[in-house]
Order: C-alpha cells, then sequence, then structure tokens
C-alpha cells in the first residue's frame, strides 16, 4: 500500500482524454469533476434525451453544484455528453465505467450493464487503453473485466483495467468528490497506477494504491462500517427509550472518544438510498459464496429494516385505525440534499399507511415529483409543509430538509386538528414539544 499527498494546482495538470460511461451519480459527477480540473471528458450515455437535457445545462439527478459546474465546463469545451460510445471510447486515454450496479433478489451485484459497457469499450477502442471501473462491484469483478474486454477485442491493442471506487454521499458528491478524504486506485502495474495518479493530480488528494481487489474491498467495507454504525446507534436508541435513557445525551458523550468520533451518531428510522442497503446485503451475499458468514453485516441489516417502520408500529399502538384520517408526511427523500428514493423509509410507511386506507398529504421541496412516478393519485402533494399539516390528524416525519425544520412546535398545535407527531429524525426539543401541548413521539427519547 502506498499513500501520498500531491498539492499541485490545475494549471499544472495533465490534460487527459477521458470517457466515461454512465450519466447518474457515479458518472455524471466524475465526468464533470474531471472537467473541472482541466481534463477533457466526454460523458457517455444511451439515452438520448438524458444527452440531450445534459447538453443543455440540465443535470438528470438533483445533487448540489452539479449544474453550475455541468454549465461552466460545458461553455469552455471541457466536457461533452454523447451516445456514440464507439468514437467517444476510440478517442479516450482512459475509459471510466461508471453505471448502476442494482441490487437482485437474492442481494448480489447485478453486472449487466458493466458487462455491456465491457464489450462496447472492447469492440471499439483503436489503441493501448487503460479502463478503471468506478462502479462499485463485488471483489474479483474487475479480473473479469478485463479478461472479458480481452475476449472481445477486435484490434491489436493492450488493455488493462483498474479499480477507482467512490465514496461520494448524494447531496454532497460534487464536494466529496473534489475534497475527498482519499483517492483509492488499485492497480495490477506499476504503468497503470501512474497514469491514474497523473489524472489525480490536480485534485490535491491523497492517493491510496492498493491491489485491484483490495481497492474493490475497501469499498464495501467503508460503506458496510458506515452502515453499522448507524445501525448500532439505533439498536443503543430502542434499548433507551426502554431503560429512560436520552439517545442524544448517550451519543454527545460517545463523540468526544476520538476511537468513535462524532459522525453518524445520530439516531433515527434507518439508512436508505442507493449504497448502504445496497452493498451491506451484497457483501453478505459473497461471504456466503466463500462459506462465511458476516454477524455484523446481517445484524446492521436487520436493524435497519425494522427500524424503518418504527413509527408507524407507536403509532398503530396508539390509534385504533389509520383508515380516514389525514396524515401529514414531512419530507419523502432518504435524506436532505437529494431527489433520490431508493431504499427511503417514507416508502415503507406509505405503504403501510395506504393499506390502512389514510388520506396522505405529502410534503417534499425536491423528491416530491420522483414520487408522482410511484403514486401519482394515491397521495396529494403540498407545495408547503403547512398545507401538508392543515386539519391532519397525525404527522410523520421522514426527512430533516430544512424547510421542514423551520417549523416551530407551535405550528403543528395550531394547523393539525390532532396535534400527534412522530418524528424519524429527533428534529425537536421533548420539552418544546410538550410545552406547547404536542403529542410528540421520536426516537431513542
Amino acid at each position: 500500500m502506498v499513500i501520498s499527498q500531491v498539492n499541485l494546482g490545475y494549471e499544472l495538470g495533465v490534460n487527459m482524454n477521458i470517457a466515461v460511461a454512465g450519466t447518474g451519480y457515479v458518472g455524471l459527477v466524475a465526468g464533470v469533476c474531471f472537467a473541472e480540473v482541466h481534463h477533457n471528458v466526454k460523458c457517455v450515455d444511451i439515452d438520448e434525451a438524458k444527452v440531450t437535457l445534459m447538453k443543455s445545462g440540465k443535470s438528470p439527478i438533483y445533487e448540489k453544484d452539479l449544474e453550475e459546474l455541468m454549465k461552466k465546463n460545458y461553455e469552455a469545451g471541457r466536457i461533452d455528453y454523447t451516445t456514440d460510445y464507439c468514437s467517444a471510447y476510440q478517442w479516450a486515454d482512459v475509459i471510466f465505467i461508471g453505471v448502476g450496479t442494482p441490487e437482485l433478489p437474492d442481494g448480489s451485484a447485478n453486472l449487466a450493464h458493466v458487462a455491456m459497457v465491457s464489450r462496447q469499450i472492447a469492440e471499439s477502442i483503436e489503441k493501448d487503453c487503460l479502463v478503471v471501473v468506478k462502479s462499485t462491484v463485488p471483489i474479483g469483478t474487475n479480473d473479469k473485466v478485463e479478461q472479458f474486454i480481452r475476449d472481445f477485442l477486435r484490434r491489436d491493442v493492450k488493455v488493462e483495467v483498474a479499480s477507482n471506487p467512490e465514496f461520494l454521499a448524494q447531496g454532497t458528491a460534487v464536494r466529496d468528490t473534489l475534497q475527498a478524504a482519499r483517492v483509492i486506485i488499485g492497480t495490477e502495474s506499476k504503468e497503470a497506477e501512474e497514469l491514474l495518479r497523473k489524472i489525480y493530480e490536480p485534485f490535491g488528494l491523497p492517493i491510496v494504491s492498493v491491489s485491484r481487489r483490495s481497492a474493490e474491498m475497501i469499498k464495501y467495507a467503508s460503506n458496510d462500517f458506515l452502515a453499522l454504525k448507524i445501525s448500532y446507534m439505533n439498536d443503543i436508541a430502542n434499548l433507551c427509550e426502554l431503560v429512560g435513557a436520552n439517545i442524544e445525551d448517550v451519543a454527545k458523550g460517545m463523540s468526544y472518544d476520538t476511537r468513535i468520533g462524532s459522525n453518524f451518531l445520530n439516531a433515527g428510522i434507518g439508512y436508505g438510498g442507493s449504497c448502504f442497503p445496497k452493498d451491506t446485503k451484497a457483501l453478505k451475499y459473497l461471504a456466503k459464496q466463500y462459506g462465511y458468514e458476516l454477524k455484523t453485516v446481517e445484524a446492521a441489516v436487520e436493524v435497519n429494516k425494522v427500524q424503518k417502520t418504527k413509527l408507524f408500529k407507536k403509532a398503530s399502538q396508539r390509534l385504533i385505525t389509520f383508515h380516514g384520517l389525514k396524515v401529514a408526511i414531512l419530507g419523502l427523500s432518504f435524506k436532505p440534499g437529494t431527489d433520490d428514493l431508493r431504499e427511503a423509509p417514507s416508502i415503507d410507511n406509505i405503504i403501510l399507511l395506504l393499506e390502512q386506507g389514510a388520506n396522505l398529504y405529502a410534503y417534499d421541496p425536491v423528491a416530491a415529483e420522483n414520487f408522482k412516478k410511484k403514486y401519482p393519485n394515491e397521495i396529494i402533494y403540498t407545495d408547503t409543509p403547512e398545507e401538508a399539516l392543515e386539519g391532519a390528524n397525525v404527522c410523520f416525519i421522514f426527512t430533516e430538509w430544512g424547510e421542514i425544520k423551520a417549523i416551530t412546535p407551535e405550528m403543528y398545535k395550531k394547523l393539525m386538528r390532532t396535534p400527534l407527531v412522530y418524528d424519524g429524525r429527533n428534529i425537536y426539543s421533548l420539552e418544546e414539544m410538550k410545552k406547547v401541548g404536542v403529542e410528540y413521539y421520536s426516537i431513542g427519547r
């Protein structure tokens, strides 16, 4: 393992021709950030409408600062978007694969998109090329990708595959790329390592150079550790409720221990998104393929599954039924700063509420449009949280958007027919809600 820190300015970087396959969170953010440090980038997608949208300066995903950098670098001629993968791959010195690897029913990763792009690369390239997998893939996948590409090569060129996993969080993806804590590169040759170092020199970030399989494992081990930390705190929070302790006090006391740190100590209704749920299940599945049981990861998955509907179960004990009640839903995305609904706790709860015949009024400043694609008619979507709360019998808080945190305890008392609030993000003080006459339930307090 080699760790280095490079601090070169953008103007000193070597401008590389980079093609990026896939324009989701991984591919698009990577491509735009490569262009931001003055590499020449072509982002490839099979969706013509999506490409047209990106050329107009619009992002297909909601992500802070992304559109601004897209417009800036497109106008500067450093980034372009295309469906013509053949010419993009022929032109590139390095090709990054950033396509999705969604979860299959058994928990394993679906590598169909990776395989499709690998074959397209093999059939298109006309010169020696480094292919870099940024997609989250099971350990050993890079070995298979390299062999797969070589199996389908049409020309006598040299191809090597490297691993370069991403560690971005939705909502802060641009910052997490440009100001990453570290860059992980997994290579099997000095030439591939040096080429990746040249690409990342302008970022001025610590570079950790390891083998391909170690790089693949670092990605899973990192994400699964954070998921485990979240589930552990939620487990402790549930016990706090039973013994009369306050999870916020417990977390504060823990945070001063440098061995533990202060991040990911907030209790709530579980993790969601595109990474933690998928990656915990994928690593659990992979371990089983080798005859090993990852008991800690399996526990994290199980705790999270139960935690998501904890508030619904609390409310069900308080109410006879939700049938015919107006239920306010505040927050739909799995976290603030994104419109991503993958594995969002709101979905699990809304399914249960609809089954019981609740009348749902939902507010989310960003994710409502995406949610309408899932439930176009079953839910009334409001423009403000106040509209959702007006005359409501019960309120569930699933996402701690700033617009939701701005609602004062007095507003719940004033607007709701029955001020009954179930808060999955512990936004409010127990004392303040009690003082104004709101019946308030949260996590671990």
